[in-house]
This record gives C-alpha cells, structure tokens and sequence, in this order.
C-alpha cells in the first residue's frame, strides 16, 4: 500500500507540548464508521459510557526509563558534544542508542555523559564505549557498569526521553518526569510512553469501576522507533522496529473468559493493541506470550485482539496512523483527521484521544 495514503498536513499549533490539566480534562473523539454521523466530539471522562459490564479495557504496564542521555566525546584535543537516546537494551552492559550528531563518533570513543547536560566537576558521570555504528545514525554502546547497578545510573542522570516534536520546541524538565508516565507504569524498559494511558486519573478508573469495566495490563516496552516516519514509498517495504511485550497466562485466560461472557476488549493505546495481536491466535483466543514482535499492522490486516481502540493522534505516515486506519478504515481515519485539526484538537504525545469502533473487514482496507 502506497505510504503517501496516510500523509496530511498538521498545522504546528495543533501539536501538544503540555499535556491536559488535569490529565482527564483531554478532548475524546468517538469515531464509528458506520454511524450517522460517524465522529461525536465528547471528553476522557465520557469514556466510561462508551463501554458496558463486562468489557475489559487493556493497558500497557511498562515505565518509561529515562533513556535521554547527554555527553561529551573526547578525542586527543579534541571534542564534541554528543546526545543520544536509548533504544533498546541487548545485553548486561550494552545499548542501542540513537546518537546526535552520529558522524561525530568512531568505533571505540568514549562518551562521557553527565546528568543534565551538566559535566561540572564533581558531577556524576558514566562512560560508554562506541562498540559500532549502524547505518541510520544508531550506535551500539557498551558502559562500565552493568546490570542493576547501570539501570540506576541512567536513572540518575538521564531524562525523560519526549518525542522530537517536543524537543525541538522545548526542554524536558522536572515536570515531564511524571506527565510523561502513566498511572499504570510498573515495569521498567520502555524509551517512549504508551500515550493512549497518559490521560487515566484515579477519578476516570473510578468511572470505569462504577460501570463494570474491568481493567487488565499486558506489556510493551516502548521503543524510540515508534515515532519514526515510514521513509519507503510503499509499506511492504518498510522493516518494522521489534519490541518486548508480554500477555501473562492469567491476562489471557481473562480476556478468554470475557469473551466467551460477551464481553469486548477494549485496547489503551496502539502498543496494547500490537502485544495483544501478536498473543492472539487465528480464531481470536489469546494464549501467553512473551518475546519480541515486530508486528506491524496496516489496512488489509484482520484485527482479531480488541473490539475497540483508545488512542491519541499520530504522526502523517506512521506506523500508528497505519494501524488505525487498520482498525477503523483509512478514509474513515482521513476523515476523521480533517475533523479534529478543524475542531482544535490538540495531537501527539500529550495531546487529545480518539475512541475508535471498527470498519467492516471488507471496508478497512
């Protein structure tokens, strides 16, 4: 399918660089294909009367590491500065990084980072070797120290790592620490939110409860890939980034057990839709799974994890818009766009939602 389908123009004012205040006091776009007429303009809080006894909504449990690293690479008299952002873990000591500017970095330099952009003396600090270097500004790094000890370090001194539309508009600081982590966060190893969950409260849980939606947690750590654009023509073409995700064996056998009652599934966000997908087998029934996925969903692909999908809106020609428009149709998700740039919605990370309801099969593609 030709990418250039899911391309739209976002004036930049509509992209969100603060989040709701209160979280729960985000715009809710309700979109049902089939309806007359198809997009109802409601809020967060109304999320409750769009579910009914017995759905479970599903949410992704993984916290956010902060993952934004500032350094120094030094080379005889020379320098430069050097930040990178923190991808994927593949190994005890070892990450792959996304590193700015790239071209400044040869296998086996050393970057020192420090905490805050900060390398005064005295300054906590911690060392990475450049093991290698991809093709796509990545590098693998290998620190001094390792396991626990290492997780607790780039606790220390890193930042939270916001999307690129954010950053290059703003710093992160004190107050991203807890925007940018659902009230779900619970298992370390995402380098990027799942930003469907950013707009749950204890007062919008409650709602739920009150309703009898029940709310279960699956994993997917997050990565950085997920705000990347697809740059091929066509998306065949397009290699998916791989993430770890998890569905317990208990998670299963209760999404199984709301089924067969006639309850639906209901996903928070993109990431929770992708790790039920890959748990899910042909006829619907979720069984344990935990590992990597790298599945990637555009129209044409029989959804058969969730009956409904929370979430915000995303980039032109990502992999996400790609799964929504899976779920719902791509001139439905089109229209549906046009819609919320025209009624200021705010998009993005920390921007608004949309509930979607699914197209018929034959009409998703």
């Amino acid at each position: 399918m030709r990418v250039n389908l899911f391309d739209f123009d976002l004036p930049p004012e509509r992209i969100a660089l603060r989040p709701a205040e209160p979280r729960d006091a985000a715009r809710l776009l309700i979109v049902r294909p089939h309806a007359s007429p198809r997009f109802e303009d409601r809020a967060i809080l109304d999320l409750p009367d769009q579910l009914a006894l017995g759905d479970v909504l599903v949410v992704n449990d993984t916290w956010v590491i902060r993952a934004g690293l500032f350094g120094v690479r030094a080379r005889g008299k020379t320098s430069a500065r050097i930040e990178a952002t923190l991808m994927r873990r593949e190994g005890e000591a070892l990450w792959r990084a996304f590193a700015r500017p790239a071209k400044r970095l040869s296998e086996g330099d050393v970057i020192c980072f420090g905490a805050a952009n900060s390398m005064e003396s005295g300054a906590e600090s911690l060392d990475a070797e450049v093991v290698s270097k991809g093709d796509d500004g990545d590098v693998l790094l290998k620190f001094a120290l390792c396991g626990v000890a290492l997780d607790k370090a780039i606790e220390r001194i890193g930042q939270m790592p916001l999307p690129p539309y954010i950053l290059s508009r703003r710093p992160a600081d004190d107050k991203d620490t807890q925007d940018y982590q659902t009230l779900f966060a619970k298992k370390r190893g995402a380098v990027a939110a799942p930003t469907a969950s950013l707009h749950f409260t204890p007062r919008l849980i409650a709602g739920l409860a009150a309703r009898g939606v029940l709310i279960q947690r699956v994993t997917l750590h997050v990565g950085a890939g997920t705000f990347l654009p697809v740059r091929a023509e066509d998306t065949a073409d397009h290699k998916m980034h791989a993430e770890w995700g998890e569905v317990s064996e208990a998670a299963a056998n209760a999404l199984n057990h709301a089924r067969r009652c006639g309850g639906r599934i209901a996903a928070a966000g993109t990431t929770s839709l992708r790790i039920l997908e890959s748990a899910a087998r042909p006829d619907g029934v979720f069984a344990a799974f935990a590992g990597e996925t790298s599945i990637f969903i555009t129209p044409g692909y029989k959804i058969k994890a969730a009956d409904v999908l929370l979430t915000n809106f995303h980039l032109p020609r990502s992999t996400l818009f790609m799964l929504a428009a899976a779920f719902s149709g791509i001139e439905t998700m089109r229209a549906a766009y046009t819609h919320a740039i025209a009624e200021n919605y705010r998009f993005y990370s920390y921007g608004d939602a949309c509930l979607l309801f699914p197209a018929a099969a034959e009409n998703r593609a």
